[in-house]
């Protein structure tokens, strides 16, 4: 079962020790670097590590972006030994239902580096679009709570 566990004293150090491919690294921050942004956005950050039954598989950071007023998944990471098992999508899931839950959001925001093409494929399959918008390397994406994969990108 997969399941969102705050990061505590307990378990920051194996937050820490999550690791990506090389492949992967120019796609996604550290989990170090992560976790102090987390730090300086206290309000605005929800930091989680992503658990398959009692084993930390990845890490999860959602967060409200005040100065576009949204809320984005910000962070995601799946350790390299635990990709291709499904932990991605299902941690996706439990992110998105946190923030509807908590915030009852309407809309979350997310972006993928153009080159990432499994990130886009994972946040297309839960109902993610791309909005036309693009930063430097990074393509933004939407999703719009309560429309379906198909009347949300014409899939």
């Amino acid at each position: 079962m997969v399941v969102l566990r705050e990061i505590t004293k307990e378990n920051y150090e194996e937050c820490l020790n999550l690791n990506i491919a090389d492949s992967q690294k120019n796609f996604v921050s550290s989990t170090a670097h992560s976790l102090a942004q987390a730090w300086v956005y206290y309000n605005t950050a929800f930091p989680f590590a992503i658990y398959a039954d009692d084993v930390m598989v990845g890490f999860i950071m959602l967060g409200y972006y005040e100065e576009q007023g949204y809320y984005t998944l910000w962070k995601f990471l799946i350790d390299e030994k635990y990709q291709n098992k499904g932990y991605g999508k299902k941690a996706l899931k439990l992110g998105i239902d946190y923030l509807v839950n908590r915030f009852n959001v309407k809309e979350i925001y997310t972006a993928y580096y153009v080159t990432n093409c499994v990130a886009r494929n994972l946040y297309a399959s839960v109902g993610f679009c791309e909005t036309g918008e693009r930063v430097g390397n990074e393509i933004g994406m939407k999703l719009t709570i309560g429309n379906c994969i198909e009347s949300n990108c014409g899939k």
